[in-house]
């Protein structure tokens, strides 16, 4: 691939036209639906969504890429009204071109229908109705719909139905002003413009209903449709100058699965020195993943000449692309296969890998009334699990050596140091930048890139260079299948990047900053990626808090804006004393919070009555936006000193002060049911397990997964998952109102009954008796609990008719409400209370 532009006559700018002109034609109906309201009362005053198109156009004229290309092929010209197959006049839709017939193809397959209802035969709906709303539900009723607002965090939540329509306006004139944001030195690259405008597309056109579907957005329609388009395309190309019998028409698409397998012993990899670059690791290897995956994606992107919009699927490490079923398409992805062994025999010595999984598909099986959707969908999950015994090659005849000849030699050709980061290879490569206490530490390049990440994700960059060849400046020193990176900040990228974007060297610019609040419009000019996590940064008052004076030297806090190690951030719940000798008290600890959602597989598979690919699309698109949108903002707004090992997909991994992480975890479950339109079908199951800040990586990894199998594990009557694992006991997310209500009242009787820390600890014992019912002496724990609330009111100075009305308020609410009703949950309430008041 070479480093010069991509010229005007390459399949890929070709393909990104094609994609162009479907947006375009979406753009037209959001254009549409934005007319004056005023017209609505008179429908003859009303423009058609193809004029409007044209009209559109026009007003966006000078901020799309028209005016730097002077070739639009495979149109004929960009803006010629009297020629069929313009671009204009194909986006508008209408004419009798070839072009104009395969975009119209394209938005029906997109629709899951054979042919497109003409456009005076639709009656579109106002709002935007939520999928999560019919799963498991053979209503067709809709009670939810989302406001026609542009993507926040805030945004993404549907809202109870009403009858007042939709004023689609605004949204359109701040979408117009939003274009104009994309740098137009980028416009010289169309596919590196594109990806910017599908994140520009997808901010204002995720709420808009399609209107063929009140359920699937113009974005993901439009999207969606832009993929076929492409990939019909290039089958046309494929079969020029051949018998079109020749293409078997039950095959004509491929449906490619990339799945980064190995994220575990990636993130978790330990070496001597992974304690004391715990938080920066964790960070940059969370992001290192996400970076590798886009990378990968883009790869094959690039080697089937297809634009970002052919991706219809990104969240987790994995990906979907939608390509046309050709020669070289599968040659391709079998070249770029032996690339991403290659780079991962390299450097994760076979230990991580990424796979891809290939399904062919024909147009039938995109087609709602067929019903072979869910047979194509379970094709793709089949082909994704034999992928993933089949890495590296290792079941074929050209298997990679088992042993790597050169590993020994090149360990030995840097001083025999083994890298103490990774615990792997060789350390070739110095420590800079990352800390003082780590200045000339040497370790093997993907651990330095992996600690750079880190203390870059915390700093001021914002944005990510993907470049073929290396920039001036510091960047990443491992490439990624032939890829270089650079981080850089908002002032870096205005301008700087124009040379670069002019001559094809730079391919992606992502923009990964974090919104500071909930509200924040996701569009700051250039592509969006969720490669990015919230973490927990020094404040101007940590510096001088007396919270962290307990710390030797080397883990002081050090300057604003540093990402807040381990050792802080289990210190960030103590509660202030008038102790002027401990003017803290509380547990330091750390709190590691792992969840995902419940049965997700049979959520995609089964849950809807009519599943089709945009359905899909869409449905993995807003489960990620939950985790990698909603989370990082909330995390921001009310839970500063939260760290994100990852969140997107369907899981998130979450270390924090151990009570915060408890309410966040709390908020975030009840925040994710109101997401899903209170479906009580949709749930996740989440763990929460205690640990030191000194605990290695590799063991807070396991005491998450621990966590959260053992609350995945849950089973009571019909109750099954939907549960919280915390303090050692497994609780159903519906009782845990009870508990934390338990919890509340328990602080308050506390300090009314000046309750000692050994009356707590009592309690345990008597909780403990309690659940042993098959013993006799079961029953006694109330008579215990009577006997030492008595004992201990007689030690208050206080009245008797005060000691009584005491005694009456520990037995009702620590007997009656909490050990008898809540049984060994109790323990929660009880625990958490010694854990705060410890010294």
């Amino acid at each position: 691939m070479p480093d010069a532009p991509i010229n005007e006559d390459s399949p890929l700018h070709q393909a990104s036209c094609i994609a162009l002109a479907v947006y375009a034609r979406a753009i037209g109906e959001f254009a549409w639906r934005a007319q004056d309201q005023s017209a609505k009362h008179d429908p003859s005053s009303q423009s058609s969504a193809a004029e409007c198109t044209v009209t559109a156009l026009q007003q966006l004229r000078d901020s799309l890429p028209f005016k730097q290309h002077q070739s639009a092929a495979p149109f004929s010209s960009w803006w010629q009204l009297s020629e069929s197959d313009s671009f204009v006049c194909v986006a508008q839709g209408g004419s009798d071109s070839v072009l104009e017939h395969l975009i119209s193809e394209a938005f029906a397959l997109a629709a899951g229908v054979t042919q497109l209802p003409p456009e005076n035969a639709t009656q579109a709906v106002s709002h935007l109705t939520t999928l999560f709303e019919q799963i498991g539900n053979s209503s067709d009723t809709a009670h939810y719909h989302y406001p026609s607002t542009a993507l926040s965090a805030a945004s993404i939540f549907p809202q109870r139905a009403n009858s007042t329509p939709a004023s689609y306006a605004t949204l359109w004139q701040d979408f117009v002003e939003a274009v104009t944001k994309i740098p137009n030195s980028h416009q010289h690259s169309l596919p590196l413009w594109l990806d910017h405008f599908d994140s520009c597309w997808q901010v204002y056109a995720q709420a808009i209903p399609s209107r063929f579907s009140s359920d699937t957005s113009l974005y993901d329609h439009s999207r969606l449709a832009a993929a076929f388009a492409v990939a019909l395309w290039h089958n046309r190309q494929a079969d020029k100058g051949q018998n079109e019998q020749a293409r078997d028409k039950a095959s004509e698409f491929l449906l490619i699965q990339g799945d980064f397998f190995g994220i575990q012993p990636f993130i978790f990899a330990q070496g001597a020195e992974t304690t004391k670059h715990a938080a920066r690791l964790l960070r940059g290897r969370s992001q290192y993943v996400s970076l590798i995956t886009e990378c990968a994606a883009l790869k094959l992107l690039e080697s089937l000449n297809l634009p970002s919009s052919s991706q219809i699927i990104n969240a987790a490490g994995k990906f979907l692309i939608l390509a046309a079923n050709t020669e070289q398409s599968r040659h391709s992805i079998a070249r770029v296969q032996a690339i991403f062994n290659d780079w991962f025999l390299q450097h994760c010595y076979g230990e991580s890998g990424l796979g891809l999984a290939t399904v062919t598909a024909g147009k039938r099986q995109f087609i709602k009334e067929t019903g072979q959707f869910p047979g194509l969908l379970q094709q793709l999950f089949e082909a994704l699990a034999i992928s993933k015994v089949q890495r590296l090659n290792l079941c074929t005849n050209e298997a990679p050596n088992a042993v790597l000849p050169d590993y020994v030699q090149q360990i030995q050709s840097h001083g025999g140091v083994v890298c103490p980061i990774t615990g792997k290879g060789a350390a070739s490569s110095a420590i800079t930048t990352a800390s003082s206490a780590s200045e000339g530490l040497n370790v093997s390049p993907l651990a330095h890139d992996q600690i750079e990440i880190g203390r870059r994700i915390g700093g001021k960059a914002e944005r990510l260079a993907i470049t073929r060849s290396k920039l001036r400046g510091t960047q990443l020193e491992v490439s990624l299948f032939g890829y270089h990176m650079r981080f850089i900040s908002d002032e870096e990228s205005s301008g700087q990047f124009s040379h670069e974007a002019q001559h094809g060297n730079l391919r992606r610019l992502f923009d990964f900053s974090l919104a500071s609040d909930t509200h924040q419009v996701s569009w700051n000019g250039y592509a969006r990626r969720a490669i990015n996590g919230y973490v927990a940064t020094l404040s101007a008052a940590d510096l001088t808090s007396p919270r962290y004076d307990d710390l030797a030297p080397p883990e002081q806090p050090g300057q604003e804006g540093d990402i807040k190690e381990f050792s802080h951030i289990a210190r960030d719940d103590r509660q202030l004393t008038s102790n002027a000798t401990k003017p803290y008290r509380g547990t330091v600890g750390l709190g590691v919070l792992k969840g995902d959602v419940d049965n997700l597989g049979w959520l995609f598979q089964h849950g809807l009555q009519h599943p089709s690919l945009a359905t899909m699309t869409a449905l993995s698109r807003q489960v990620n936006a939950f985790f990698s949108l909603y989370l990082p903002a909330l995390c921001a707004e009310k839970y500063p000193n939260t760290y994100t090992v990852f969140a997107g997909g369907d899981d998130f991994f979450l270390i924090g002060p151990w009570h915060s992480l408890i309410l966040l975890a709390a908020e975030l479950r009840q925040s994710f049911r109101e997401y899903t339109a209170n479906n009580e079908k949709i749930t996740f199951s989440a763990g929460i397990a205690m640990c030191k800040p000194t605990t290695p990586i590799p063991q807070l990894a396991r005491l998450g997964e621990s966590a959260l199998m053992e609350a995945k594990a849950y089973h009571h009557g019909d109750r099954i998952k939907n549960a919280l694992r915390l303090l050692s006991q497994t609780i159903h997310w519906d009782d845990y109102h009870q508990v934390d209500q338990a919890a509340q009242v328990l602080i308050e009787l506390a300090d009314s009954a000046q309750l000692s820390t050994g009356y707590f600890y009592q309690l345990l014992e008597l909780i403990d008796l309690a659940e042993q019912q098959d013993r006799p002496e079961s029953g006694l724990w109330r008579s215990r609990l009577s006997y030492r609330t008595i004992r201990h009111l007689s030690t208050l100075n206080s009245s008797q008719q005060d000691r009584d009305a005491l005694y009456q308020k520990l037995v009702q609410t620590i007997g009656a409400d909490g050990i008898a009703k809540l049984k060994s949950a109790y323990r929660i309430p009880v625990s958490m209370y010694l854990y705060r008041h410890r010294d």
